[in-house]
């Protein structure tokens, strides 16, 4: 059975970069994953200024979009990167919230999709059409999670 997810209070809303599971990566603390995310985008980039707002926006759907504004520069290695960057933040947010991580582990093999009607490349797009990336990156992170945890049983 796939599982769908999307809004954060929805099922499996915690899935979502939108869910309040703050992150404390390279050196500072994000709310969530979108605020990390879309500040990441500017990084080296001539609208670095912009970093420090997005990471003090008081909502994610703030931080989306101050990082969606079209006229600011983005990094120039972005298109590369941009997935790594996703994994690794949505890596720290299971490893950080034993809460979600049990949720995430609880999925069994299950696929999981986010349900976004306008997003082809995270999500499905409307017509189930889309990459899901991040669906893929959960299912990756669940993953190496259990690894992680069969390596600490083997050492305890």
């Amino acid at each position: 059975m796939t599982i769908y997810f999307y809004k954060v209070w929805e099922p499996y809303g915690c899935f979502s970069n939108f869910s309040f599971h703050g992150i404390y990566i390279q050196g500072a603390y994000w709310p969530t994953v979108e605020h990390y995310y879309q500040a990441q985008k500017f990084v080296g980039s001539t609208d670095a200024v912009i970093i420090p707002v997005i990471h003090a926006a008081a909502t994610p759907e703030e931080a989306a979009a101050l990082g969606r504004c079209g006229t600011r520069q983005l990094r120039q290695d972005w298109d590369l990167v941009k997935t790594q960057v996703m994994r690794e933040a949505v890596l720290k947010k299971f490893l950080t919230h034993a809460d979600i991580r049990e949720v995430l582990l609880m999925t069994g093999n299950e696929m999981l999709v986010e349900n976004s009607p306008n997003d082809y490349f995270w999500g499905c797009g409307t017509n189930q059409t889309g990459q899901n990336h991040l669906g893929k990156i959960l299912i990756s992170v669940r993953e190496e999670i259990r690894k992680l945890l069969s390596l600490t049983a083997i050492y305890e």
